[in-house]
């Protein structure tokens, strides 16, 4: 195409956030500016209920988290897909639901959907990059279209129940897209903006586009998030500084390479590294055994698994040897053995 309600526990509407979670005694400081308050990226096949629900168990420092996509169209029906969103299901990080559409009524109905089970925001996702998205017209496929991101506010915005986040890049191509539907989000009460200040076109590759990530900042009138290639406390340092109105930072591929990350950046602490090995250890053997009550099958199991490996323990010693190893592995008990074997070895 061209250019959640728990049991016991009571959301709030305003922040979309649950009350009284054990962690959010830290969210409610997060408003200290000298605390950054630290998003966890929706990565799509990764960051499901499963891995939320777990990561707070053996790391510090994420405050909430986006979820991967959920895809709004006429033919879905929002009971089958929020069975994962359930507040029964999700005892982990508080998460914001994200979803994708081009269509103001589906996403007016799943978001709905989704505020009935106890969800106070929703983020719209307009900075999906991947081929087929874009195609459609959706994700960033939407960002040289302002005209039609203006109608679909107009449209969907007197129907929300939940408060309405953004997550968006700085355009398709054109990196000033986002410079054209700032005055455009200025126009309605969205609740934040999450920019990632690539192009849909550049993936994930070439450099971000910090100056065009500043000019958005000074058209900006909504809380800005900054995302994008926080990989390590030095990198966070430096855009901290230079942007010193952001307090919220999102982090995807640094945190899953080194889920220690978002306590480095907050606490400025530095575990040993056999510490790290050991907590990674007991994290990937928490996750393995629940993704193995919900997927049949050897293989299904040990390519879940490999995927898990694609990310996560970037600071582990010959870490391209190690994946090089578990991609060698077919079925569940070949799997099982070379971890083992490379984490006895690790330590």
């Amino acid at each position: 195409m061209p250019c959640q309600r728990k049991r016991g526990i009571a959301l709030d509407k305003d922040s979309g956030i649950v009350k009284n979670h054990p962690r959010n005694n830290d969210f409610n400081q997060q408003r200290i500016p000298a605390l950054p308050v630290l998003y966890l990226a929706p990565l799509q096949g990764m960051t499901d209920r499963i891995y939320r629900n777990i990561f707070p168990l053996y790391f510090k420092g994420v405050d909430l988290a986006v979820a991967p996509f959920l895809s709004a169209t006429k033919s879905v029906k929002p009971g089958s897909l929020l069975k994962d969103y359930s507040p029964d299901q999700n005892s982990g990080i508080p998460t914001i639901p994200q979803i994708l559409s081009s269509g103001p009524d589906d996403f007016t109905r799943l978001a709905n959907a989704l505020f009935d089970i106890g969800y106070g925001e929703v983020n719209w996702n307009l900075g999906c990059p991947f081929r087929m998205v874009v195609k459609k017209g959706r994700g960033a496929g939407m960002l040289c279209f302002p005209e039609r991101i203006e109608a679909f506010l107009e449209k969907a915005m007197s129907a929300l129940k939940p408060k309405l986040s953004i997550k968006l890049r700085l355009g398709l191509k054109d990196p000033d897209d986002a410079l054209l539907l700032l005055p455009i989000f200025n126009r309605f009460p969205l609740r934040e903006l999450i920019i990632h200040p690539r192009t849909g076109a550049q993936m994930y590759e070439g450099n971000v586009d910090l100056d065009r990530f500043g000019k958005c900042l000074d058209l900006s009138q909504h809380g800005v998030v900054y995302n994008g290639d926080i990989v390590e406390a030095q990198t966070y340092e430096r855009l901290a500084e230079r942007f010193g109105s952001v307090h919220r930072w999102m982090i995807g591929r640094g945190l899953l390479g080194n889920p220690f990350l978002a306590e480095e950046i907050k606490f400025q602490t530095a575990r040993p590294y056999a510490e790290k090995v050991q907590i990674l250890r007991a994290f990937h053997d928490h996750l393995f055994a629940e993704y193995s009550q919900i997927l049949s099958g050897p293989a299904h199991i040990t390519n879940k698994m490999k995927e898990f490996w694609t990310y996560s323990g970037s600071f582990l010693k010959d870490r391209e040897k190690i994946r090089k190893q578990i991609n060698k592995t077919h079925h569940r008990e070949a799997y099982i053995a070379a971890v083992r074997n490379i984490f006895e070895k690790l330590v």
